[in-house]
């Protein structure tokens, strides 16, 4: 199985950054598609950003685009969401997520979608105040 560990969650002003790291054990090659999914507190969890095994595709939910950046580091084996320009409406928690089915390559027509995922981690939680 693939085993997912989300860390570098907390608070941070409105305007400020955070990133985030998964750590991504197992059958890594089961991961081909990768992704970070937000939920606000009462709210539907949404996907907000994802990658493909190499990179190259990547694909950010409107709401995101332009302040968030998705990598991976093959390496250490670490998915990151580098959160920039933070607002209150970020608040929520953020899950990072992964497949073996290669969904994300058509996110940009179809969105990021929760039932693409197999593979989930605990969440960390993002409080952004104004």
């Amino acid at each position: 199985q693939v085993r997912l560990v989300e860390s570098g969650g907390g608070s941070v002003q409105a305007g400020g950054s955070l990133q985030l790291s998964c750590a991504v054990s197992g059958y890594t090659y089961k991961s081909y598609c990768r992704g970070w999914f937000h939920q606000a507190p009462g709210k539907e969890r949404e996907g907000v950003a994802s990658s493909d095994l190499g990179g190259g595709i990547t694909y950010y939910a409107e709401s995101v685009r332009d302040r968030f950046i998705i990598a991976y580091d093959n390496a250490t084996n670490t998915l990151s969401l580098r959160m920039n320009s933070l607002k209150p409406e970020d608040t929520g928690m953020y899950s990072c997520a992964a497949d073996r089915g290669g969904n994300c390559l058509v996110a940009r027509h179809r969105g990021i979608r929760l039932s693409d995922y197999t593979y989930w981690g605990q969440g960390t939680q993002v409080t952004v105040s104004s």
